[in-house]
């Protein structure tokens, strides 16, 4: 259903003279820098990584949210990067995000009920207001708000936070998209609920048919929706493999270091932490060769000139100059 084909995006550094916003000549964050990976339709595709590896640009990319610096974007043998604004607002009904921060994500003027059908106003769906608010009534009953007319007509500073949430997936899924993105869509929320939205996506997921693209830096969560996962680190897709191989037989080093975080729940089991060494590298000025290498325990003379390139190993695709 997506195929993502050497992403880009280069956003140009500024700095501020005064009052007068300046751009910094040829330099430039290179949050995506040649992604390339592909999703199957009904497949849950988890997307990980630390904060700042480039996971929702590449979210936002796909959906073309942000413009590409280069690359190409197929949606059903569709190349979305060649439409124009009118055919994209045409298309977008297909394509939907759950954002990270509901309460930033909704209008604050705006009752919940009117955010949801809103989308079917814009699309022409529904033949009557009455027929909207129907739809809207249903939907609100689907992601488990009930009474709907309880919630309809609420602002969403009225509600908490795991109720905003439900109402950004009931936004999202309106419109019966094909593909949805979601966005760190239950990191904002306390533990309890997470579990009730992650059920909630999952049943969601296979009640519409839908593909997902799940954002997240949190690997214990993965295991539960996704079918397969791609590792980012710094705008670079480091592997990618089958869920279950990631977590019992992750191959390149960053993998390792992140599923070796991940909390073991049963205390008489213990496992080494891998812990990489220094922090994240400026992504204006990125290591030459392997962007890991300066943390990397398993790094040689080859990691710091030559870029790895990915390549398939056993049932993973890796880019590790190990392999």
């Amino acid at each position: 259903m997506i195929k993502v084909e050497n992403l880009k995006k280069y956003f140009p550094v500024k700095r501020t003279v005064g009052e007068v916003l300046l751009r910094v000549p040829q330099r430039f964050v290179k949050a995506v820098d040649g992604v390339s990976f592909s999703i199957s339709k009904g497949e849950t595709f988890g997307l990980v990584g630390e904060s700042g590896s480039g996971k929702t640009t590449t979210g936002r990319l796909i959906l073309r949210l942000i413009e590409p610096t280069s690359g190409k974007i197929f949606f059903e043998d569709t190349d979305i990067t060649k439409l124009s604004k009118e055919e994209l607002r045409k298309f977008r009904k297909n394509m939907q995000i759950i954002f990270q921060d509901p309460m930033a994500a909704l209008n604050p003027y705006m009752k919940v009920g009117d955010a949801i059908k809103h989308g079917l106003e814009i699309h022409n769906i529904g033949g009557s207001n009455q027929e909207r608010k129907m739809l809207v009534m249903k939907m609100l009953e689907r992601v488990n708000l009930s009474p709907p007319e309880d919630f309809y007509y609420r602002y969403p500073h009225e509600l908490s936070g795991g109720q905003r949430q439900r109402i950004v997936i009931a936004r999202a899924l309106i419109l019966r998209p094909k593909f949805v993105v979601a966005d760190e869509a239950i990191a904002m929320l306390d533990v309890s609920v997470r579990s009730q939205l992650l059920k909630l996506l999952i049943d969601l997921k296979n009640e519409f048919n839908l593909t997902f693209l799940f954002i997240t830096h949190d690997l214990a969560t993965t295991k539960y929706i996704c079918n397969k996962i791609g590792v980012m680190y710094l705008g670079k897709i480091v592997e990618i493999g089958d869920f279950k191989e990631i977590y019992t037989e992750p191959l390149h080093p960053y993998t390792k270091a992140l599923i070796s975080a991940v909390p073991e729940p049963d205390p008489k089991r213990k496992k080494k932490k891998i812990i990489p060494e220094g922090e994240v590298p400026n992504p204006i000025n990125p290591p030459k060769g392997c962007k890991f290498h300066p943390r990397c325990p398993y790094a040689m003379d080859i990691c710091k000139e030559t870029e790895p390139s990915l390549k398939k190993v056993k049932n993973h695709i890796v880019a590790c100059h190990l392999y």
